[in-house]
């Protein structure tokens, strides 16, 4: 299974989920358009990767549902007991949830700081994002015929 966690950073904080690693061209190609905010880079992965945003949002209600503002107990025992691929989306909150947010999931951990404008591929097994690239559209079930191209500006940072 190609899964990898990917943690965003943006004004707010960070929010860390799991995706298929097919995920991580679609995007790199929404931070081409310099996103302020996890919403704006869903939004912007969208027509590359559907129904992302909507797995990020949803998994965020659950979470502030669960969560209440200093007690994150929930999300503790979430993390603690399911295996890593099945981890929910979570906010970081804590150190705990800081130090699982940038733990790799089978292949690899990826932080894209908005604020920053930097790419941090910590871990990644599956393929080196690039600051140009091409990939298929992810239909919501499988991969299309359908390639878009994508070029990050040079204020972007890619590490490694």
């Amino acid at each position: 299974m190609n899964v990898i966690r990917c943690t965003v950073v943006d004004e707010r904080g960070a929010v860390s989920f799991i995706v298929h690693a097919d995920a991580l061209s679609a995007l790199t190609a929404a931070c081409s358009t310099d996103p302020p905010s996890l919403e704006g880079l869903l939004e912007g992965v969208e027509p590359y990767y559907h129904n992302l945003r909507e797995h990020v949002l949803n998994g965020l209600a659950i979470f502030e549902e669960r969560n209440a503002r200093g007690n994150y107990q929930a999300i503790h025992r979430a993390l603690r007991l399911c295996a890593p691929h099945d981890h929910p989306v979570f906010r970081v909150v804590d150190d705990f949830t800081r130090e699982v947010s940038l733990r790799p999931v089978k292949a690899g951990v990826v932080i894209f700081n908005l604020r920053a404008r930097r790419i941090i591929q910590i871990v990644n097994t599956y393929q080196e994002i690039r600051r140009t690239g091409r990939a298929c559209v992810f239909d919501g079930s499988s991969l299309t015929d359908t390639v878009y191209n994508y070029r990050l500006p040079k204020d972007w940072a890619l590490v490694p």
